[in-house]
C-alpha cells in the first residue's frame, strides 16, 4: 500500500480560543493531503488529473475521525495517508496523524471517482483506472511536501 507523508506546521488560524486546532480545520488538511497522495501516484495536480481522466473529482461519502492527542499552534504534525481499500469505483482514505512519535488521530474517508452522465446529467461513479489502482496497491512510503 502506498503510504504518502506530510508535515504540517499548525497555524494561528488552525487553532480555537483555546488554543487547540479546530477539528474542521483537520478536515480541509485532510482533503488536501487525499489530493497529494493522488498527485504521488499520477504525477499530475489535481486539475491535469480531472481533465486527464474526464472525471469531476472523487466527492467525499463518508468521513469520520477519532481525536486522541490536541495539537497547538506552531506545533508539527505528521499526516500518513494510504488508501487501504479500492472497491470499483469508491475508495477509503486513511490518514494517521502524529505529533512525533505519538498517534494524535485516526480518520477515515470514503469518497468516489466520479462523472457527470451524458445522459441524465447526473453525478455517478464511473470505475477507476487500473494505473491508480496499481500505483496506490503498490508498497511504498514517500515523504511528502505540505501541501
Amino acid at each position: 500500500m502506498f503510504v504518502n507523508k506530510i508535515s504540517v506546521e499548525i497555524s494561528w488560524g488552525d487553532c480555537d480560543p483555546a488554543g487547540i486546532v479546530y477539528y474542521p480545520q483537520y478536515f480541509r488538511m485532510f482533503d488536501s493531503c487525499t489530493a497529494a497522495i493522488f498527485r504521488m501516484v499520477t504525477g499530475i495536480d489535481k486539475r491535469a488529473m480531472i481533465e486527464r481522466y474526464g472525471i469531476v473529482g472523487f466527492p467525499m461519502v463518508d468521513t469520520g475521525a477519532r481525536f486522541y492527542i490536541p495539537s497547538r499552534f506552531g506545533e508539527e504534525i505528521q499526516v500518513h495517508t494510504s488508501v487501504p481499500k479500492i472497491g470499483r469505483s469508491s475508495f477509503e482514505v486513511s490518514h494517521r496523524v502524529f505529533r512525533g512519535e505519538d498517534l494524535a488521530i485516526e480518520a477515515f474517508e470514503k469518497r468516489v471517482w466520479s462523472a457527470i452522465d451524458q445522459e441524465s446529467g447526473r453525478l455517478r461513479g464511473i470505475p477507476l483506472p487500473p494505473e491508480i489502482v496499481s500505483a496506490l496497491s503498490t508498497p511504498s512510503i514517500h515523504e511528502g511536501v505540505s501541501s
